[in-house]
């Protein structure tokens, strides 16, 4: 069965649909040997918050969080994008282990670009896409990124868990 997934910036609900998605997000788990690529969930949600910058949003599917990423303005050379202005960084993005491989994390990519349009929109932005940065140690998040549509630019060597892809997406229409 094909699964959908949704995007649910935690900064556009109310504080009862907030709640419920937090608890949520503490209950994802994360496969051991990827904790050095993403960190703890619920700790990305809480910093996102906190940050006018960042903007965390749940992965929903079928009405529940399977994820969590994060887009954020002025940060993309952190993924070793050239500039902080022409992109949003995509960052702290996963998917619950016991969801892997149904494709979610495809879907999620993709949808993240969309809400990153319409955040450059809502806000005023100069920003035409996505960027991210992916360690080349993880070829299933490798192989979902180019699923959805986004482009190798080269390798940066500046991340802290090894050498990393650049890639990035750039919106349409």
């Amino acid at each position: 069965m094909a699964e959908n997934v949704w995007l649910l910036p935690l900064k556009d609900v109310d504080d009862d649909a907030r709640a419920v998605k937090l608890g949520e997000i503490a209950g994802l788990e994360v496969i051991p040997a990827h904790r050095r690529f993403v960190g703890e969930a619920l700790r990305m949600a809480l910093v996102g918050l906190e940050e006018e910058s960042r903007h965390p949003c749940a992965i929903d599917s079928n009405g529940t969080a399977v994820g969590i990423l994060t887009l954020q303005t002025e940060a993309a050379t952190l993924a070793g994008w050239p500039d902080d202005e022409s992109a949003w960084l995509l960052r702290g993005f996963l998917i619950d282990r016991r969801r892997q491989g149904r494709g979610l994390g495809q879907l999620a990519a993709a949808a993240a670009v969309e809400v990153a349009a319409k955040l450059t929109a809502r806000h005023g932005g100069g920003q035409t896409g996505v960027v991210l940065s992916v360690n080349e140690d993880n070829p299933a998040a490798l192989a979902a990124y180019r699923k959805a549509g986004f482009a190798d630019y080269g390798q940066y060597l500046g991340g802290s868990a090894g050498p990393q892809r650049i890639m990035f997406r750039a919106f349409t229409g």
